[in-house]
């Protein structure tokens, strides 16, 4: 009932800045927390950064101090703005988003985009 649309990925040299968009639509009542995940190859998929309905955040420790997540509520709409990016940093990235409606939860990711940061 709920997609999720993603934009932004590329490929940057060590040091640049992408900016990651990730667009709701469908059946939406309310949207609730929502973030951005990972994964590189050969790797396990972690939580890069989160942002609740009241705008709290959450960072991972690898990406403190150089990514900002944002939201804009009338476009349903979660954003990802990477600085200084490394190396380490190249992975597919998701944005997942949680919707709720009379007590219930409900979770949707998106289709991921590469980023991939040359050294």
């Amino acid at each position: 009932q709920v997609q999720l649309v993603e934009s932004g990925g590329g490929l940057v040299q060590a040091g640049g800045s992408l900016r990651l968009s990730c667009a709701a639509s469908g059946s939406i009542f309310r949207i609730n927390d929502m973030g951005w995940y990972r994964q590189a190859p050969g790797k396990q998929r972690e939580l890069v950064a989160s942002i609740s309905s009241g705008g709290s955040t959450k960072y991972a420790d690898a990406v403190k101090g150089r990514f900002t997540i944002s939201r804009d509520n009338a476009k349903n709409t979660v954003y990802l703005l990477m600085n200084n990016l490394k190396p380490e940093d190249t992975a597919v990235y998701y944005c997942h988003v949680y919707t709720g409606y009379r007590g219930y939860d409900y979770d949707y990711w998106g289709q991921g985009t590469q980023v991939t940061v040359s050294s």
